[in-house]
């Protein structure tokens, strides 16, 4: 018989039984891994609900949610905040359904203003859908060659320039170098930085399948620099921060470069470009490396209000808050800006 239980913080044991049913279900991603759960409690603060469907003969499905309650930005049940994947992942329908009915009941009994799931693909055609955000995946090519001249013409040239100028690439045992590069530049875009001691949890937690990829010019001067995540045989640029003067340099051209050299040559098979916003400078520039959109089907279900919140920077709404962050001094802002971000998510 099918039971949904809570994966509890505590339960190693379970935790390592859900890890694996996470690395075999075709549905699951790198955002349905158990240690999302600590992450988000710990640095966040955020209550957690991690359901998963398990009958006599193991787990059939799992749904990583977290309970996001702010007076600015509204009361929510999401799967999963701070990720661009969620939802089910399930072997069977059965599982699926029984996981988001007891979803459905838990925002009741939280009597939250909705249920959101960051679904891969479509589930429930009478939701209402976030119609903002694709996703970029390609195949990455066995051969280093063979991946360097499919890249267009003219973005295969900035990656030479890159190179031309004579930019190194070392990987950091540590988030200080691009935590630095990281909250500057989202400073500079009127966005709160998320806490340094995240990236250091990120590191921690997930070792060597979270690293953070670092860019210099020759004479040693930090640029730019990006922390990914590695997921069965795919990897995912997550976060990223550049310098002002990287763009001249081609310094951000090089270092997604040099992440995809380095994962062709650890067998790594596919490059998961990430989420952007349509009509942004990410989604174009993601384009211009031959990469091709793919819808993401974030469904909400609406218990409160008649519309989808809207709580990104597209929103007019914010326009004064984020020229006003732009004038905050770094360091103020570093120190405000988590404050807000966790509640964002």
């Amino acid at each position: 018989m099918l039971k949904i239980r809570h994966l509890d913080l505590a339960d190693t044991s379970t935790a390592l039984r859900w890890d694996a049913f996470v690395l075999s279900c075709s549905e699951a991603t790198f955002f349905h891994r158990s240690a999302w759960q600590r992450i988000i409690r710990e640095v966040f603060r955020h209550p957690t609900y991690f359901l998963y469907a398990e009958d006599d003969l193991g787990i059939r499905g799992v749904l990583p949610l977290a309970h996001v309650n702010s007076r600015l930005f509204g009361n929510a049940l999401v799967g999963l905040p701070f990720a661009v994947y969620g939802g089910v992942a399930a072997v069977d329908a059965e599982a699926a359904m029984a996981l988001e009915n007891a979803a459905q009941d838990l925002a009741h009994k939280l009597d939250v203003d909705h249920l959101e799931f960051r679904n891969l693909t479509p589930r429930h055609a009478d939701w209402p859908t976030q119609d903002l955000y694709v996703t970029f995946r390609k195949e990455i090519l066995p051969d280093v060659d063979a991946n360097m001249l499919a890249i267009p013409r003219k973005q295969r040239a900035m990656v030479r320039k890159g190179i031309k100028n004579g930019l190194v690439c070392t990987v950091d045992r540590n988030a200080d170098r691009f935590f630095r590069l990281f909250a500057d530049n989202v400073h500079r875009h009127g966005t709160p930085a998320m806490p340094k001691r995240y990236f250091d949890a990120l590191l921690t937690i997930f070792g060597d399948d979270c690293e953070v990829l670092t860019v210099m010019g020759p004479d040693g001067q930090l640029l730019s620099s990006v922390l990914s995540f590695y997921f069965r045989d795919e990897v995912l640029p997550y976060y990223a921060g550049d310098d002002e003067s990287a763009r001249h340099l081609a310094a951000n051209d090089f270092k997604y470069w040099e992440l995809m050299r380095r994962a062709c040559e650890r067998g790594i098979k596919i490059f998961d470009y990430g989420r952007s916003k349509e009509g942004t400078g990410p989604y174009s520039f993601k384009k211009n490396w031959g990469f091709e959109p793919q819808r993401l089907h974030y469904e909400y279900c609406l218990y409160k209000h008649d519309t989808i919140p809207q709580n990104n920077p597209n929103n007019p709404k914010y326009k004064f808050f984020i020229a006003a962050w732009r004038r905050l001094p770094v360091g103020l802002a570093n120190w405000l800006g988590p404050h807000i971000v966790r509640n964002l998510g």
